[in-house]
């Protein structure tokens, strides 16, 4: 009995350094590479302001979509907020914003106090549409053309740099 006790503690302990062993030797670098160039099938988002959803259809207006994800309680989100406000001046981009688990009320004042850039506003509050778009965390933003095909991503707040290469590609 006694033998059985310790031939068991020995496997979970050998199965438990294999574990961290192979748990060491993974790529820990954060990396969206593969979803540039892949097509977002269909989009089925629920509106910031009512229960109704907004779809593909929602977004035929412009060549370019600009994918913002922001939240009110974010503080990269108040650093990049000035760079979305320029680029809601550009007439062939629009910008759908998804708010990433926040409160209303937070998000309303997020806006009204900071300008609202956004063209579409949906909100994802448990963060399953977040995962959808490969969004690990805030502040992210995806450009994708009118054929839904994702032409970068961008991880982190967006600055002047960002700004410029968006400005490009969109031109």
């Amino acid at each position: 009995m006694s033998k059985t006790i310790k031939l068991a503690i020995v496997l979970i302990f050998i199965f438990i350094i294999g574990t961290f062993f192979l748990s060491l030797n993974k790529n820990a670098e954060y990396d969206t590479k593969y979803l540039v160039g892949k097509k977002i099938s269909t989009v089925e988002l629920k509106s910031f302001y009512n229960n109704d959803y907004l779809t593909n259809e929602d977004f035929n207006k412009n060549d370019f979509i600009l994918i913002n994800f922001w939240a009110s309680w974010c503080s990269p989100c108040i650093l990049e907020h000035p760079i979305l406000m320029q680029l809601s001046e550009e007439k062939k981009i629009d910008i759908l914003g998804i708010n990433f688990k926040d409160k209303k009320n937070n998000a309303d004042k997020f806006l009204k106090d900071l300008g609202n850039p956004y063209d579409y506003l949906a909100k994802d509050e448990l963060g399953k549409q977040s995962i959808i778009f490969g969004i690990y965390g805030i502040p992210e933003s995806i450009l994708i053309d009118s054929n839904y095909t994702i032409l970068k991503k961008f991880v982190g707040p967006l600055n002047i740099d960002d700004l410029n290469l968006i400005k490009s590609i969109v031109k």
